[in-house]
């Protein structure tokens, strides 16, 4: 049985920073690409930023430059570093396992930034 589990969600303020990580187990984490995705209130989830199994990422337009995504396959772990951050970043964050259509999501972790 595979589990996603998300943490390091919480409340900052504006130009604050904060560390999402997601642990995964019940899959051969190296061969996944991971993702964050967030879901901001009233509005459809979008990608955020990916990291494939050779460690290329990929970010939104809307978060280059502040978001780093890494990830740790010895510990099944992604983390994802969110920095400068915005009230429209405001969202719940799920992270999210994928290899050749074998999609698993976790529950996520909810972000709030105040202005």
């Amino acid at each position: 049985q595979v589990h996603v589990v998300e943490s390091g969600g919480g409340l900052v303020q504006a130009g604050g920073s904060l560390g999402l990580s997601c642990t995964v187990s019940g899959i051969i984490f190296r061969i996944y690409t991971m993702g964050w995705y967030r879901q901001p209130p009233g509005k459809q989830r979008e990608l955020v930023a990916q990291i494939t199994s050779g460690d290329y990422s990929t970010y939104a337009d809307s978060v280059k430059g502040r978001f780093t995504i890494a990830r740790d396959d010895a510990k099944n772990t992604a983390y994802l570093r969110l920095n400068s951050l915005k009230p429209d970043d405001t969202a719940v964050y799920y992270c999210n396992a994928e290899y050749l259509g074998h999609t698993h999501w976790g529950q996520g972790t909810q972000v709030t930034v105040s202005s």
